[in-house]
């Protein structure tokens, strides 16, 4: 882990604006302060994707003062889980570092009615992550 007790997460995917920022938005609000939150875009679009804000609006989690941020090898080092969801190989590897590859729906261009299951799923795929890396007071880790 880094040099605090408290795991820290990347999320990775091209622009920035969709999954990774659900993901980020999951992590934060699930985990709390148990966890440092991170996410950026090898290729970050210029704002947030409107559906995607809207879908996450819907189950009470605000990501509005969020913007979409380029993918920098210092984020990679500073992080103990990288989580890439289709930005391919752009994402700098580190030995020690864990590395997972989501394969999940872009929401880019897609409606709200399209993002809310790939906002459902990335929600299940956190609490699984969040279960792993920073189980709640009182609760047994899976190691």
């Amino acid at each position: 882990m880094t040099s605090t007790d408290k795991p820290s997460v990347l999320f990775v995917c091209v622009h920035n604006a969709g999954r990774s920022q659900m993901a980020a938005a999951w992590l934060a609000h699930l985990a709390g302060d148990r966890v440092e939150v991170r996410s950026a875009g090898s290729a970050p679009a210029d704002a947030l994707n409107p559906a995607v804000v809207e879908a996450m609006a819907e189950v009470g989690v605000d990501i509005t003062d969020q913007h979409p941020k380029i993918l920098t090898t210092e984020a990679v080092e500073a992080s103990d889980v990288c989580v890439t969801m289709g930005c391919g190989d752009t994402c700098p590897v580190f030995p020690g570092k864990r590395y997972l590859d989501w394969t999940l729906t872009d929401p880019a261009g897609r409606g709200v009615e399209a993002v809310r299951p790939i906002r459902d799923e990335i929600r299940e795929r956190v609490e699984g992550l969040v279960a792993e890396i920073a189980p709640a007071e009182g609760s047994a880790s899976p190691r």
